[in-house]
């Protein structure tokens, strides 16, 4: 049966959300039609069908979050070239020596981690406990007796025992993805206690965030506590009672094999910790969240900013700083762009002029225009500027393909469409993938001097601060020297120190700042 996956939108995106069905069940879809819209942290796509058919079902609900080549829609009806391709996708199942996988099927998990969704709550059963050493006692008979009823009472509670996902999950047995299991293993949350919403009953993220907001975890955390101890006590002589079963028949040999059975006695010694029992009805453990705090969910943006933020810190990163004489350029715009605005509908920025003076220094630095990966270090041929662009908590670096044969205006043009795509959402996967280096104008904030992260796997980022006008002293001719005020702006680069070193970091920059410098009225915009 013919099913649809969620794509792989990007290099760096391990999971995309539904954001919204363009078709119902029961609609005919044609062959690359696109039938349901998915939300990344970069780009919202429309997902062509792959098939001709009609849709039967949809497994994946508006909202929810799944990783990639996750079954999220079941098409019928296609051709048979078709449907012989389809039971190919279950195939990864087959080697899953744990029960067969939900509708999730068997990918990884999100931003790289190593999840799977098969649990680990019935993983524990499997790991027999050590036989406990013989020990005299004279009422053996008597205590085997107390220790078997132990033996059934301890069978769940070692499954949920221990500090792992499996204490996160509890007792849940319905299918959940990756991230869903993540969320609950860091608030400490009992998935069985939440209400689902999903298809099917199912738990999503929503509904996990919405619990630990509520004070749920909080109250899960306070009611365990005390009860901790009890169920180690009780699961740690279930294994041994187990495997002295067959000690029973012993009983009528002579007393000291039967006396083998009696380790479970000294286990029991751990009833002191029934007693504490009554301790969970008085919630006197502090909550983790104070009155008036609240929890902002990390959205997929958010997210894989923060998985390549910590894929950089792998990054031996250098910095090195100049300082630019931005006369010209200000006198460049400053004479053009009243002109450029009638003509051309928008307005000149800095960014453009130094995009134009970086790709003109990457042409001649191919150390930079590059990516630096385990094979060792590729210099592109392309040059492709990516451009950080802030948007609504967040941040994108879309890409201006082949940078260095554009003019001014043309790498003007293509920074203003990128800006106003990326900030209404219409990236597509093409506008951000293929960059090779990276420019970030963080001057638009104030900033004088920032120290930017590497957007691994490239070479280098350049900053562009603020330009600010500053006494600074100038040769006045005839071996003086005078102070003049002039428009200054700093910039900082921040190399990958594998790829090359400092030397060829400042002939770079500095051939950045040599091109701004001599910047005057004769240099063609268009």
């Amino acid at each position: 049966m013919p099913k649809v996956q969620m794509p792989q939108l990007g290099e760096s995106v391990a999971e995309g959300t539904i954001g919204k069905w363009l078709k119902k069940v029961g609609d005919h879809v044609d062959k690359y039609e696109p039938i349901v819209e998915v939300i990344t942290d970069k780009v919202n796509a429309e997902v062509p069908s792959p098939y001709e058919g009609t849709l039967t079902q949809i497994l994946v609900q508006e909202g929810e979050t799944v990783p990639n080549n996750t079954e999220i829609a079941v098409i019928e009806g296609a051709s048979a070239e078709v449907a012989a391709d389809a039971p190919t996708a279950p195939a990864p199942a087959a080697p899953a020596p744990a029960p067969a996988p939900g509708p999730y099927g068997t990918g990884t998990g999100p931003g790289g981690s190593d999840e799977s969704p098969t649990r680990s709550v019935e993983q524990p059963t499997a790991q027999p406990a050590p036989a406990p050493p013989p020990a005299p006692a004279p009422a053996a008979p008597a205590q085997t007796a107390v220790a078997a009823p132990v033996t059934p009472s301890s069978g769940n509670g070692s499954a949920s025992n221990g500090n792992g996902a499996a204490a996160a999950i509890g007792t849940y047995t319905g299918p959940t993805t990756p991230a869903v299991r993540r969320i609950a293993r860091e608030h400490g949350v009992d998935l069985s206690m939440v209400a689902g919403s999903g298809h099917g009953g199912r738990v999503t993220r929503d509904d996990v965030m919405k619990f630990v907001e509520s004070g749920g975890a909080a109250a899960m955390a306070a009611a365990p506590a005390p009860a901790a101890p009890a169920t180690p006590a009780m699961s740690a002589p279930s294994a041994p009672a187990m495997s002295a079963a067959p000690a029973v028949p012993a009983m009528s040999a002579p007393s000291e094999p039967a006396m083998s059975a009696a380790p479970a006695v000294p286990a029991m010694s751990a009833a002191p910790a029934v007693p504490a029992m009554s301790a969970p009805s008085a919630p006197s453990a502090p909550s983790p969240v104070a009155q008036g705090d609240s929890l902002k969910p990390a959205n997929p943006m958010r997210k894989a900013i923060a998985t390549q933020m910590t894929k950089a810190l792998a990054v031996p990163v250098a910095y090195t700083v100049v300082e630019v004489d931005m006369s010209g350029v200000v006198a460049l715009r400053d004479a053009n762009k009243n002109a450029y605005q009638s003509r051309e509908g928008i307005g000149l920025t800095y960014d453009a002029i130094v995009a134009k003076a970086t790709v003109e220094a990457l042409k001649a630095h191919a150390d930079f225009n590059a990516h630096y990966t385990d094979e060792g270090h590729w210099r592109r041929a392309a040059v492709n500027l990516g451009i950080a662009v802030a948007v609504a908590d967040g941040l994108v670096v879309p890409v201006i393909k082949d940078a260095d044969r554009l003019s001014v205006h043309g790498l003007n043009r293509q920074i203003r469409d990128l800006a106003d795509k990326s900030r209404a959402g219409k990236l597509s996967l093409d506008d951000i993938s293929g960059g090779t280096f990276t420019l970030d104008n963080t001057g638009w904030t104030g900033s004088l001097i920032t120290q930017p992260i590497i957007n691994a796997p490239q070479v280098g980022i350049l900053t562009m601060e603020s330009i600010v006008k500053r006494p600074v002293v100038v040769d006045a001719g005839n071996g003086k020297d005078a102070i003049a005020i002039k428009p200054m702006m700093y910039m900082c680069l921040g190399f990958d120190h594998r790829a090359t070193d400092g030397a060829q970091a400042g002939k770079f920059i500095n051939d950045v700042k040599r091109w701004l410098e001599s910047v005057d009225s004769t240099l063609s915009i268009w």
